[in-house]
């Protein structure tokens, strides 16, 4: 990967700073390229880009939206392989995009950001990262929810002797072969990577604390002809991506309206009938909530590694660890040699917020600690000028992640434009729009399945609070996003009213 080896400058003002190169920062990127910005730059803290991608390398890693509608709007591609893209075919097309949009030549790679700080008397951003410090007039945070491991901290677990890592930090040089393995957690990493490791593991032990909806994954793959086809049609690439979403917009509607998915709820109940023989083993992956209240998870070969002779389900939660022994909630143990951890990321707090300090000094982190994450369509935070977040709070839909970042680069990208065109210094979210904005989110969001479905997930954070969904259509948040409304923010003008006019 090509790097800039110019030392960071304090002395220049860029216009606009831009922190990862995952799949937002990558179309952050290209967006501002595409209406004539070139006074950016762009840190990365690893070698290449990818984000997410990049760094969750485990067996069976892919992705669980098709790739027809897991691309960019603006470089859909004819290469997939599969109806549903493993990893290293994602990371691929994520390098190939960033190289043909000549992106790779304008990042900072191995470059992270220690602060980010707001200095109200210059009206700039001042970034201290780990080549030097940077200045900018406005910054887009495209770092991403699910970059955070989440490791439980339990008792014993430092005098484990075996081998241990989480499923975002696959150890590759670790042979499996014949080993007594704990799988903890039963989320979207955990049903993948288990039918991969489950053939030529001694014993296999899955730690399950709540039974996920686990549906049959309509994969295919694309042979020559297909990719040809595809390559040499555009419009059968466009109807495949059209499809795709509308059938992901019928399941939003279902998820806003929870009595709609009870027959699909139903349905799935009489299909573990067919797929787990052993009844006991059927009631222990049956879940006790309604479908969509969790992540819905899609996957071919999770059930047959659980019936695998090698393979014991544990229905509960671990809770210790006793030498090189795993206990379970119910005291069941088991010695093993490696523990896989299987638990997701810390997704109720962008990771971003520990590194930014908004107007008033404060680190977002320490606001959001006894409270909940709060954004304006997931983009503006309170009091903290002239920054954007990508995919924040409260915007999540069942949809392609690629598809929601563009959503929201098209607001920031058009409040750019007119923060450049009336000649703005800056802008912060008015407090009562914000307040209005996440009181009706919240209301909304009462009557929906992740908050009436009857379980606990991802979605709620420690004080009950959904951080994460959207609660009205896919539609409805596109809309939203198309234009950005600059009298929703409290603004400073750097030039008289008189020049401001004439621009």
């Amino acid at each position: 990967m090509a790097e800039n080896n110019n030392p960071a400058s304090a002395a220049t003002v860029h216009d606009t700073f831009i922190v990862g190169a995952g799949i937002s920062g990558i179309a952050a990127a290209i967006k501002l390229k595409q209406e004539g910005y070139h006074d950016f730059l762009i840190i990365e803290q690893s070698d290449r880009v990818g984000g997410t991608w990049r760094e969750n390398t485990y067996p069976g890693c892919g992705c669980d939206v098709p790739s027809s509608l897991y691309s960019y709007s603006f470089a859909l591609s004819s290469k997939w392989s599969r109806l549903f893209a493993k990893q290293p075919e994602i990371l691929r097309y994520l390098e190939d995009v960033s190289d043909h949009f000549q992106i790779t030549p304008l990042i900072e790679f191995n470059t992270a950001l220690e602060n980010a700080r707001w200095d109200d008397s210059r009206h700039l951003w001042v970034l201290d990262t780990t080549r030097g410090q940077y200045l900018a007039k406005t910054v887009i945070f495209a770092t991403g929810p699910i970059t955070e491991a989440q490791i439980p901290a339990l008792p014993g677990l430092d005098g484990f002797q075996g081998e241990m890592f989480h499923s975002a930090k696959w150890n590759h040089d670790y042979d499996l072969t014949g080993k007594r393995v704990a799988v903890i957690g039963t989320g979207a990493s955990a049903i993948q990577f288990v039918p991969e490791i489950q053939p030529k593991v001694k014993e296999l032990f899955v730690f399950q604390r709540t039974a996920p909806w686990v549906l049959p994954k309509p994969d295919l793959p694309l042979g020559n002809m297909s990719k040809l086809a595809i390559e040499k049609l555009p419009a059968i690439q466009r109807g495949w991506r059209k499809a795709v979403a509308s059938s992901l917009n019928v399941i939003n509607f279902g998820l806003r309206n929870p009595g709609v998915l009870k027959p699909v709820s139903a349905a799935a109940r009489q299909l573990l009938k067919l797929q787990i023989r052993d009844a006991r083993l059927r009631k222990a992956v049956t879940p006790d909530f309604t479908l969509g209240c969790k992540r819905i998870l899609f996957a071919n070969n999770y059930y047959p590694a659980l019936q695998a002779d090698n393979t014991t389900l544990i229905p509960h939660g671990l809770v210790a660890v006793e030498n090189n022994t795993v206990i379970a909630a119910n005291g069941e143990r088991h010695e093993v040699d490696v523990i896989i951890w299987g638990t997701g990321f810390d997704v109720s707090h962008p990771p971003i917020g520990k590194k930014v300090f908004n107007a008033n000094g404060d680190r977002i982190s320490d606001l959001w600690k006894n409270s909940s994450p709060e954004a304006f369509l997931g983009t503006s935070l309170a009091n903290t000028p002239n920054a954007f977040l990508v995919l924040g709070p409260n915007v999540l839909v069942y949809d392609s992640f690629i598809g929601l970042a563009e959503a929201q680069l098209d607001y920031i990208i058009d409040g750019l434009k007119k923060v450049r065109a009336q000649g703005i210094s800056k802008f912060s979210i008015k407090p009562d729009v914000l307040k209005q904005h996440n009181d009706k989110v919240q209301k909304h969001l009462q009557t929906t399945v992740f908050n009436s479905g009857g379980c606990k997930s991802y979605y709620l954070d420690a004080n009950g609070r959904n951080f994460a969904a959207w609660p009205w259509s896919l539609a409805t948040l596109k809309k939203r996003l198309k234009t950005f409304p600059v009298e929703a923010y409290d603004v400073v003008y750097a030039q008289p009213e008189t020049l401001r006019a004439a621009s």
